[in-house]
């Protein structure tokens, strides 16, 4: 008989529902509390891996930026403002590109009228090309000019490089494979990108901007954020082949962007980080999603990460603890010396304790400061 009790005691307290709920439970908790706090958490796996993160690579515009480009000033050198303008912006009304809002929105407000653009192509972190009024535009960066074989003037060159320096987009516009002029454009640094950066290197993160704008604008704005790592005049292929590098280096790799052209790195990181103010391909390829699409919630998902993880360890406990103490006792460990048996109604008891126990455990995320 006592065997027989002893038995049944045993087979309940060994009974691993509390095992069975450690993750879970922690899991579903983490992902409703960064939910939120406007964090999309897709998988237990990028919850997991975050924590793991040894390098952020972000994108510049719509990420480290506001994403709301203006048109600060246009410079004409043969053909006058006017006259430029209603050439891009003719061309940019066919474009969904943030900067080509920001050139169609500028000129509307002067009202002039625009023409029909053929031929349109945007070429991938370069610009666009078509044909206005019989004449061949161009408008983007650098790499567009050499591709379509415009002429540079040095003069303009000049200017170009000044506005650069303050950190502004420049975009250079070429008539028939001649450059005319260039648009520049502001796009302000969100405010809590410089605080986001450095938390996230206090925390042992290398944090390198990735880009398509031209180096004097990359460099200007690294300066602004103390920011040492950082690469200009990247294209979409130059920055998943980056991710590739890092990622056989051994390293855990997160990749922030918004944009259509992030889209390719975003699925090759480790963790793809979108703005939830970016594009629906970007946001389709990652595995986090930002709805506020600001950096400091990449600090937020880091801290989710590390208090979750830390949380399935001591649910992990909770649950090995009471069969650890009590299938010896059950078994009859302490009958020889102290004539103690344990009972199945304590050993079922104590089994459903240590199943409220991981439970209550998981609760206290809720609670969480992010």
């Amino acid at each position: 008989v006592y065997g027989f009790i002893n038995a049944i005691a045993v087979l309940i307290i060994a009974c691993p529902c509390a095992l069975g709920l450690a993750t879970p439970m922690s899991v579903m908790v983490g992902v409703g509390k960064g939910a939120q706090s406007g964090i999309l958490i897709k998988d237990a796996e990028a919850l997991e891996n975050m924590n793991k993160v040894n390098v952020l690579i972000t994108d510049k515009t719509g990420t480290i930026t506001e994403g709301k480009p203006s048109v600060e000033n246009i410079y004409s050198y043969n053909d006058g403002d006017e006259v430029l303008l209603k050439y891009i912006a003719s061309l940019n009304q066919y474009s969904e590109h943030p900067l080509a809002q920001a050139v169609v929105s500028y000129v509307k407000l002067k009202n002039i009228s625009l023409e029909t653009a053929k031929d349109f192509e945007a070429v991938a972190g370069k610009g666009v090309v078509g044909t206005v009024t019989g004449k061949q535009i161009a408008l983007g960066n650098r790499k567009l000019m050499e591709q379509v074989g415009a002429v540079i003037p040095e003069d303009i060159e000049k200017k170009i490089i000044d506005e650069q320096n303050l950190g502004k987009t420049v975009a250079y516009i070429s008539v028939d494979k001649n450059v005319e002029g260039f648009v520049s454009i502001s796009d302000a640094i969100k405010a809590t990108s410089a605080s986001a950066i450095s938390e996230l290197m206090k925390r042992g993160i290398e944090v390198i901007m990735l880009t398509g704008d031209n180096v004097n604008t990359a460099r200007a704005v690294a300066q602004h954020l103390h920011l040492s790592s950082y690469k200009a005049g990247c294209l979409p292929e130059d920055k998943l082949n980056e991710i590739k590098r890092l990622q056989s280096e051994g390293k855990i790799v997160a990749m922030a962007g918004d944009g259509i052209n992030d889209a390719p790195a975003l699925a090759q990181s480790d963790i793809g980080i979108a703005m939830g103010t970016g594009t629906d391909v970007a946001i389709e390829s990652a595995k986090i999603t930002l709805l506020k699409g600001d950096l400091q919630g990449i600090v937020k998902a880091h801290t989710l990460s590390h208090s979750v993880m830390g949380n399935i360890k001591q649910n992990l406990f909770f649950a090995f603890f009471y069969n650890v103490l009590g299938v010896p006792i059950a078994a009859g460990i302490l009958y020889p010396f102290f004539g103690i048996l344990l009972s199945p109604m304590i050993a079922a008891l104590a089994m459903s304790f240590s199943s409220v126990s991981v439970i209550v455990n998981a609760l206290r995320l809720r609670n969480l400061k992010l």
